[in-house]
């Protein structure tokens, strides 16, 4: 079962197969369940679903279901020309580095180095702390990625030791800290937990966890790949946030709509060290201007928006919940109720098949796309989506996404009875 679907994002956690509507990643439900899976097929409904996405009015439009074309237009209308008429970059300089200071500027440490993945950037970051604290154990929730998409990466190829702080789908607790029954060199929490429902702790928890890890003799590292949508939540500007942790990894590519990339912000030394490992690791990439462009507009022109996206997601989480109950679907559940970022869960009780076909044929017949995401097994009869509120989103009123839920549940109705059908 692969890690990432076919445009970069993580996959859906579910307990089992992962649906062919969106999750192309996944090597397919019928190769686990010992049959060969039909290629062709699911390459139909991939299509499918990138033409509903760029021609259906959509929730959640992510940029790289783009045009090439859209895409580029990053790099000159976005980017601003002070970045285009400067140098490109070899080797991590120029316009790369411009792209670290601005992100150590933003989270208030000393330095930052650029990773062409998280991946790299995170393995590099712990394996370095690793090494000065002289103890190769991270803490960590069961949920957080390295544990969930990384294929084991951490033992398998930095030689650390994870332990489990919890395996509960919420942020973990002081006390959890403070209780582990062995020592640790690194407590990692991920920033908001996506796994879990994309969570975060309150902001007086947070503290709590971080000086708890302290009180262990341990260094703090936060996964912050959404770290940028958080500072709703929290009510802290990012350095603020950023200033709990030893040392903090971000993302360009999930909130801001970049290329990829990734960067580790912390002190200096580390951030020196780390530029070693990312070479050793295969990270000196001749010229990456171009996703370090993408980044900076990202930054320049999306990370202001964020905020109003977070508020947005408030309004149709709730527009959801109301919907379904109105439309008589016997159980449903967002989650959490009031979303911690502008991303949140939705949990159906239908097989994520049947769920994701009905998303399909509600946006072909409708021209409202109103779940655009991966539909993933969570249990026996049990579907689960992420929903992103993002540009596209802003221009819903709760009264429309109540509108386009009862669309949706009566071609869930029709899509049911349709399975049951072939099952009979």
């Amino acid at each position: 079962m692969s890690d990432t679907t076919e445009h970069g994002q993580d996959e859906p956690r579910a307990a089992g197969r992962t649906s062919a509507e969106g999750a192309e990643g996944a090597e397919g439900a019928g190769e686990r369940a010992g049959t060969a899976p039909d290629e062709d097929a699911r390459k139909r409904q991939r299509e499918r679903r990138r033409q509903l996405v760029r021609d259906a009015r959509v929730l959640s439009r992510p940029g790289f279901f783009g045009t090439v074309r859209e895409r580029l237009a990053l790099l000159g209308e976005e980017s601003g020309a002070d970045d285009l008429d400067g140098p490109g970059d070899m080797y991590g300089n120029g316009v790369v580095e411009t792209l670290e200071e601005k992100v150590a500027g933003l989270l208030g440490k000393e330095a930052a180095a650029f990773f062409p993945t998280g991946t790299m950037a995170q393995q590099v970051a712990l394996r370095c702390w690793a090494g000065r604290t002289g103890n190769p154990v991270v803490a960590l929730h069961a949920l957080s990625h390295p544990e969930v998409h990384e294929r084991d990466a951490l033992s398998q190829v930095s030689g650390l030791r994870p332990v489990h702080l919890t395996g509960e789908a919420r942020q973990p607790t002081a006390d959890e800290v403070r209780g582990l029954a062995e020592p640790f060199g690194t407590l990692m929490l991920e920033l908001p937990l996506r796994d879990a429902g994309f969570v975060l702790p309150t902001w007086e928890e947070l503290t709590e966890l971080t000086e708890a890890a302290r009180e262990r003799d341990a260094v703090v590292h936060f996964d912050g790949a959404r770290l940028w949508e958080s500072t709703t939540h929290f009510g802290r500007p990012l350095d603020e946030i950023a200033g709990l942790a030893d040392s903090v990894y971000v993302s360009f590519y999930k909130s801001l709509d970049g290329f990829g990339g990734a960067a580790l912000a912390g002190p200096a030394t580390l951030v020196d060290e780390a530029k070693v490992w990312r070479h050793r690791y295969g990270g000196m990439v001749f010229q990456q201007f171009p996703t370090a462009l993408s980044a900076l507009a990202g930054l320049e022109n999306r990370l202001p928006e964020l905020p109003g996206y977070v508020r947005h997601a408030r309004v149709v989480a709730a527009a959801l919940r109301e919907g379904l109950a109105a439309a008589g679907v016997p159980w449903s559940r967002v989650h959490p109720e009031v979303p911690h970022t502008n991303d949140f869960q939705v949990w159906l009780p239908h097989d994520a098949e049947t769920v994701a076909e009905a998303a399909l044929r509600t946006g072909e017949e409708t021209g409202v796309l109103l779940f655009s995401g991966a539909w993933g097994e969570a249990g026996p009869g049990l579907a689960q989506t992420e929903v992103s509120v993002t540009a596209a989103g802003l221009e819903w009123t709760a009264e429309d996404v109540r509108a386009a839920v009862a669309e949706f549940v009566r071609r869930l109705a029709d899509a049911t009875d349709e399975a049951a059908a072939r099952r009979g």
